[in-house]
């Protein structure tokens, strides 16, 4: 499997993306079928487009965040989402004893990919190599 990280979806959700073409072809050629992304994600997502409403002082200029909204959910409705379960939380507990320096999100990302072997595809590469054991790139 293969699993995108949230730079990477934001690319494929908006196909006008200058790196767009690149990942699109880079994934097609690909010989693993099975491409997908987390449901943490799909929260970083979901995050910014309802801050975003949140932010809004008049009630117009929130039209276009849900507009956006509504847009993310038919998007992530195409996807394969991966869970962050049970054996993802101890995975993470794991890695933050071994004090890995980046983000809670980033970990979490990270977990869910070492627990399913997966590869994942990151544009955080700084990040993710001090990940150890792990089918990262």
């Amino acid at each position: 499997m293969i699993l995108l990280d949230t730079d990477h979806v934001n690319v494929l959700k908006y196909p006008d993306h200058p790196r767009f073409v690149g990942l699109t072809g880079q994934l097609n050629v690909s010989a693993e079928p099975n491409i997908a992304t987390t449901v943490i994600t799909v929260e970083e997502q979901m995050r910014g487009w309802l801050a975003w409403i949140h932010r809004a002082d008049h009630i117009h200029q929130q039209v276009p965040a849900y507009r956006e909204l509504l847009q993310l959910l038919d998007f992530f409705s195409r996807w394969d989402v991966v869970p962050f379960g049970e054996q993802a939380a101890s995975q993470f507990e794991g890695l933050r004893e071994q004090r890995i320096r980046i983000g809670s999100m980033d970990l979490k990302i990270a977990s869910i990919a070492l627990i399913h072997d997966a590869l994942l595809l990151s544009a955080n590469l700084r990040d993710f190599q001090r990940v150890p054991n792990g089918s990262i790139r």
